[in-house]
């Protein structure tokens, strides 16, 4: 959550002001996203909310049952959630748009279009959740592989590619290239079906809707980790069996982009891609825990702040005191310090908004 609302410091925006520079070069490169083959820390965001997903459905399932809910009723309640979740994604996609913006590759809609079945995943033995994740991600892989490659003579730019794109894959990795690949034709006919400005033919950024297949992979392996950390096993056994599934992923997913077999790709989100960002994930909630639950290490903020005991003068060059090449920086800093704000005050008043 902290990686996604401080992407308003726009941090690399301003390194690149700095190329010559190494410590601009490397917070340009660690905090944005990948052009396409590879994997950066801001680029695990959206699969570490995904895995939390799942990690979180064991305890819900448990709670509910718990207190008397039946199948049905926590099947009902899990339909309504995923129809909300894809409802807001296209709500908060058609902001400043003449008309609704009917697209699914938004995180929320992503989980929501695979909510009920990792649901129903829920009830089932974890050899079920393994066999599931694999079956879809071989059969993701597959589809990908068995479509066939655009003929050489293709105008790349008609889906808005140049052809000069310095991160164009070749070869047997082509299938996955960028909005030439199996998905990219689906959404070509799928996000025509919905009224829109303009004939859907790419997306910008190579996010499909599609995307939502292999993801429901990543919250299967989320609630696979959930099931650990549910389980009888004593601490520190739980953070072993995330650990070992943490370099597992990476290893595998690794593998699978070296062999030539899937590139790691997180636009698409390939199924090494899915392999190789849950391992990272799974070692991140096995540090979390061994602080939080193990080493009992409770990092608590405190922020009392008094309003107007400080007379401050907001003028005209403000946020430019560190100069005006940061002053993105110290815009999205003051942005993100008000959010945080009253972030604290509805916490503190126990207000949340669930779904």
């Amino acid at each position: 959550m902290i990686f996604m609302a401080s992407e308003i410091l726009r941090i690399p925006q301003v390194a690149r002001r700095f190329p010559d520079s190494a410590v601009g070069r490397f917070f340009a490169s660690t905090m944005d996203h990948r052009q396409w083959v590879g994997c950066a820390p801001w680029d695990l965001i959206q699969p570490a909310f995904m895995f939390m997903v799942g990690v979180s459905l064991p305890f819900s399932v448990a709670r509910r049952t718990e207190r008397g809910d039946s199948f049905a009723r926590q099947l009902a309640h899990s339909v309504y959630r995923a129809l909300i979740l894809i409802a807001l994604g296209i709500f908060l996609r058609s902001q400043a748009r003449p008309q609704t913006y009917f697209t699914f590759e938004d995180v929320l809609t992503q989980i929501g279009l695979g909510y009920v079945v990792l649901f129903l995943l829920a009830w089932t033995k974890p050899s079920i959740q393994w066999i599931a994740a694999a079956i879809i991600l071989v059969g993701y892989w597959a589809a990908f592989a068995l479509y066939p490659l655009p003929p050489a003579s293709f105008d790349t730019t008609i889906v808005g590619v140049p052809h000069d794109w310095p991160h164009h894959l070749t070869g047997f990795a082509a299938h996955w290239d960028k909005n030439t690949n199996l998905a990219n034709r689906v959404d070509q006919w799928f996000l025509n079906l919905f009224p829109r400005e303009r004939p859907f033919v790419y997306n910008g950024g190579g996010y499909l809707t599609l995307n939502f297949v292999p993801s429901l992979a990543t919250m299967i392996f989320g609630l696979l980790a959930g099931e650990v950390l549910r389980s009888e096993r004593t601490a520190m056994e739980k953070v072993r069996a995330l650990v070992v599934y943490g370099l597992g992923g990476l290893a595998v997913g690794a593998a699978l982009h070296l062999l030539g077999i899937c590139p790691i790709v997180k636009r698409i989100w390939t199924p090494s891609w899915t392999i190789y960002s849950a391992g990272w994930v799974s070692l991140m909630l096995a540090g979390l825990y061994y602080i939080v639950d193990v080493r009992y290490v409770l990092v608590h903020v405190t922020a009392d702040y008094i309003i107007g005991s400080w007379r401050i003068h907001l003028g005209r060059g403000l946020f430019e005191v560190f100069g005006r090449a940061f002053a993105p920086i110290t815009v999205g800093a003051a942005t993100l310090l008000i959010m945080w704000l009253i972030l604290l005050w509805m916490y503190r008043r126990r207000i949340f908004l669930r779904i």
